[in-house]
């Protein structure tokens, strides 16, 4: 399986504190079946700043310690960049890095409250550089939650979703849940990641989220999104199914 959000890289964000605990999370990705792993460090989220030529540097250091200690796992290059208005410029200007460092598809983080005003125009002008936004967890955003069209909009525009597999297995709560399954059954998410931080309280559990998947939306699913992480670390452009409005029940009292 391929992992394309993860905070594998050591000492670089508040994923992995060090190289040990990088390898040490670098089996415990093995052994849930993953082979590639998307290091995306957090870069511009108020907290950590992690640039394209110092995420390069990190992925080399970290894949010739996988080969020192014959750990079978490959670590690509990526970014986790919180979304700003001058997102364009600093893609043009080198600071920005892309899936697999393709300059095709890029993983952009929002608040966990609410979603800029400016988002569909700046959506619009990054793919007019060639570039599709991957929105990463959008179902843990509240903006999104109570308000789906927004995400529905977005998505019909051509952005792309990924959906944590914490948030499919229940991690951060039923409500977010109930979300993430309603994402999947709607076609407004495109790919399954682990957003795994540590050992215990951000783990891997793709597999998991896949077994998960399969037995709540079908199998169809599940072969989805799996065949979609490795078109993007390719890439290659996604299988997209049209998405479809989340409704929402309303419930009438009596007079």
């Amino acid at each position: 399986m391929i992992d394309i959000h993860c905070h594998i890289l050591p000492n670089v964000d508040d994923g992995a504190k060090d190289m040990d605990m990088a390898l040490e999370m670098a089996k415990a990705a093995v052994a849930d079946g993953i082979d590639t792993i998307i290091a995306s460090p957090h870069h511009r989220n108020g907290q950590f700043e992690n640039t394209k030529s110092s995420i390069l540097d990190s992925v080399e250091r970290l894949n010739e310690r996988l080969t020192e200690e014959q750990i079978p796992l490959t670590i690509l290059p990526g970014q986790e960049a919180r979304i700003f208005g001058e997102m364009v410029d600093s893609y043009l200007d080198e600071e920005l890095l892309t899936v697999n460092n393709l300059q095709q598809y890029l993983l952009v983080e929002l608040s966990s409250s609410h979603v800029p005003r400016y988002i569909n125009r700046l959506f619009y002008d990054l793919q007019q550089q060639g570039v599709t936004p991957i929105i990463v967890h959008p179902e843990r955003n509240a903006e999104i939650v109570e308000n789906p069209e927004i995400l529905h909009r977005l998505v019909k525009e051509g952005a792309l979703t990924q959906v944590t597999a914490g948030s499919v297995t229940g991690h951060f709560g039923k409500k977010i849940q109930k979300f993430s399954i309603d994402m999947i059954t709607h076609n407004l998410t495109h790919f399954v990641a682990t957003d795994a931080h540590n050992l215990t309280s951000r783990p891997f559990n793709l597999r998991e989220a896949y077994e998960f998947i399969e037995d709540e939306c079908g199998i169809f699913y599940r072969y989805l999104f799996l065949e979609n992480a490795e078109m993007v670390v390719d890439g290659r452009m996604p299988l997209v199914e049209p998405p479809e409005m989340i409704k929402r029940k309303k419930f009438l009292g009596i007079f």
